[in-house]
């Protein structure tokens, strides 16, 4: 039996972006279904939705009508629409805290960009795919404030990595340019929105898709590379 073609696929995205954990959670069903057909190293990239969110953050609904100009009965059917869509992708945006659930809340992410930098360059890919999950999770399923330094740190320790070494990373000046970095890596190559994959540096599919578009997209893409390195060959 050969062993499974490798890929690597690059994410923008943003942990306040509904669609990116939607995407993120589609690409990995996707996977499940291509188990020993093809291997894929996951790795993501920042990608501020609002950058000039001040720290304080902005109730969700309040936010997408100011910025998208929707109406309440529109904001509501989108999210009823995501809702479902995140239910068939495996992901459910119900609040899973304790007690009454407090508002959805929109905050600035380049504090949470830095942590997963940091955490990809440091620690890898595989760390830096489960401190991705449980943010999403600290925000979509919990509500919590994801701007607080202290939040974030303890959504680090509770993901098994070091409190001190990522508050370094908070802090770290060349961390934040390597944040700076990525968002132009994504300008430069016209993502105006996210999630946004780039399948082993040549191939973008944006947007948030279903398994079968990621499984097909991911068929391609191998079967592209086979004929090019059978051409070079």
């Amino acid at each position: 039996m050969s062993a499974p073609d490798k890929v690597i696929v690059d994410i923008w995205s943003d942990v306040m972006c509904p669609w990116c954990v939607i995407g993120t959670r589609q690409l990995e069903k996707a996977l499940d279904t291509l188990e020993g057909e093809i291997e894929a190293e996951i790795r993501f990239h920042p990608f501020e939705l609002n950058p000039d969110m001040p720290p304080e953050g902005e109730e969700s609904a309040g936010h997408i009508r100011r910025k998208y100009g929707t109406s309440p009965e529109q904001a509501a059917e989108g999210r009823s629409r995501m809702k479902a869509i995140g239910e068939s992708a495996g992901y459910s945006f119900d609040y899973a805290g304790e007690g009454e659930a407090p508002p959805a809340w929109m905050w600035n992410t380049r504090l949470a960009h830095r942590l997963l930098v940091w955490a990809l360059r440091d620690l890898g890919p595989q760390v830096q795919g489960r401190l991705k999950h449980a943010m999403f999770d600290a925000h979509f399923q919990q509500r919590r404030a994801m701007a607080d330094r202290d939040v974030l740190l303890d959504i680090a320790e509770e993901t098994g990595l070091d409190r001190n070494a990522a508050e370094a990373a908070l802090d770290d000046p060349e961390i934040d340019r390597l944040v700076m970095a990525g968002q132009r890596q994504a300008w430069d190559m016209n993502v105006s929105g996210v999630p946004a994959m780039v399948i082993n540096g040549k191939f973008m599919v944006p947007g948030a898709q279903d398994p079968q578009t990621y499984a097909n997209v991911l068929r391609k893409v191998v079967q592209k590379e086979r004929e090019r390195a059978a051409e070079a060959g």
